[in-house]
């Protein structure tokens, strides 16, 4: 069976930079740090880590009311997120009723926020008479992808993944999976999470969370570098606009960037532990689902979260499949780690670097640690011309996701 060319056509971003792809771009190329410490995380009692990326200078109210009222602030997020991405890639209101736009957007868990302040009210008494009608709609996990769906009247498929880290990436993929085969024309694809201090709690309990900047947030999370001490959370979402090749060429919209591969796996072995081998596994599968050689690929945007364990078996794995000269980075010490959405806010950023041929350094990568194999880590804002990038994300469960993406030639 022939398969459809998938390209991407529209990008929207609310990141911890601001509400905008543009806020996220700019704060990247600028060499910014969205983090800083957040005193609420004090309530949590023996909570180490103090430090978050947050969300900024976004306006709800831009939603009606109508929709708002059965929205968290993660999907308030996906929503202006989505929103600014069919702007840009043109899609109308018969579009979105013609049932052959989807939806794919995921979040790790769904609002803990919702959650917390409803059993907290709950357990005063007992009682719902106080419970309004719309919070389920609110705490489902499903709650971006529907609101997406309810507040453009989408009509076609909708798929709302969950796997922690990795969500973001699976979505494009599977986003990506159904335009090739045929089963959609243009999909909503990518992630969205909200902060809450039991995210944090979560990563600090497994001694993966960064302890040791709370009085210099802005020098954390420090993705390979010898002095890294964990990840730092945060919150946002990414969606893109995926579409047929033919359908885009058809309607004139700009195209972005093309999506060529994309594999998923998962790993048996440890519901904790990275393994360089799995890795390495999804990485191979990814090409091979391009239909490319390893020595194509120009740059790899990496997952590297800061951690001690994550970041030298992802290099590992990088190493076994690529020459050591590959370019390498990662965006968490800009961006901190936005869970669900930075699969698709990474997506969004390594379309761009390959458009504008710049390759956005690690952040506080001074030195990196030699327990990390040698690559080519890109220590500051660099000019390369740019074809074929690799994108990973990797998450707790054994997830392993890896995209392949292509600057769009206009061939």
């Amino acid at each position: 069976m022939a398969m459809n060319r998938v390209v991407i056509t529209g990008m929207g971003a609310v990141s911890p930079f601001g509400g905008t792809v543009a806020d996220l771009l700019s704060g990247l190329y600028e060499g910014r740090s969205a983090v800083s410490y957040y005193d609420a995380l004090r309530q949590v009692q023996g909570l180490r880590s103090l430090v978050a990326s947050r969300v900024q200078g976004i306006d709800p109210k831009q939603i009606a009311r109508k929709h708002r009222r059965s929205m968290s602030k993660m999907s308030v997020y996906a929503t202006l997120a989505a929103s600014e991405a069919m702007q840009q890639a043109g899609i109308d209101e018969t579009m979105c009723a013609s049932g052959g736009l989807g939806v794919a957007v995921g979040s790790t868990v769904g609002s803990t926020e919702v959650t917390e302040a409803f059993f907290e009210d709950y357990f005063t008494d007992h009682s719902l008479e106080r419970m309004k009608s719309t919070l389920f709609f609110q705490m489902m996990n499903h709650t971006c992808a529907s609101n997406i769906a309810q507040t453009f009247n989408i009509a076609g498929r909708l798929l709302a993944p969950s796997a922690a880290c990795a969500t973001g990436s699976q979505a494009i993929g599977y986003g990506y999976e159904m335009i090739a085969q045929g089963h959609q024309q243009i999909m909503l694809c990518g992630g969205a999470d909200e902060l809450h201090p039991l995210t944090c709690a979560t990563f600090d309990v497994m001694h993966a969370a960064s302890t040791a900047y709370n009085d210099r947030a802005e020098l954390t999370p420090r993705p390979f570098a010898a002095d890294r001490d964990g990840m730092v959370c945060g919150e946002g979402s990414g969606i893109v606009v995926l579409e047929s090749l033919d359908s885009a060429l058809q309607r004139g919209a700009k195209i972005l960037g093309e999506v060529i591969g994309f594999a998923t796996v998962s790993d048996p072995g440890s519901i904790a532990n990275p393994d360089a081998r799995v890795m390495a596994l999804c990485i191979r599968q990814a090409l091979e689902s391009a239909g490319i050689d390893a020595a194509q690929v120009d740059y790899v945007n990496a997952h590297a979260t800061a951690t001690q364990q994550g970041d030298i078996a992802e290099s590992q794995a990088i190493a076994e499949v690529f020459e050591p000269s590959v370019a390498v980075s990662s965006l968490k010490g800009h961006l901190g780690h936005t869970m669900a959405a930075s699969g698709a806010l990474e997506t969004i950023a390594t379309i761009d670097m390959l458009n504008q041929g710049k390759l956005v350094p690690t952040l506080h990568l001074d030195h990196v640690d030699n327990d990390c194999a040698e690559l080519n880590y890109i220590k500051q804002l660099s000019d390369v011309d740019l074809s074929v990038a690799l994108k990973n994300n990797f998450a707790l469960g054994g997830v392993n996701t890896s995209l392949v993406l292509r600057r769009y030639n206009h061939d």
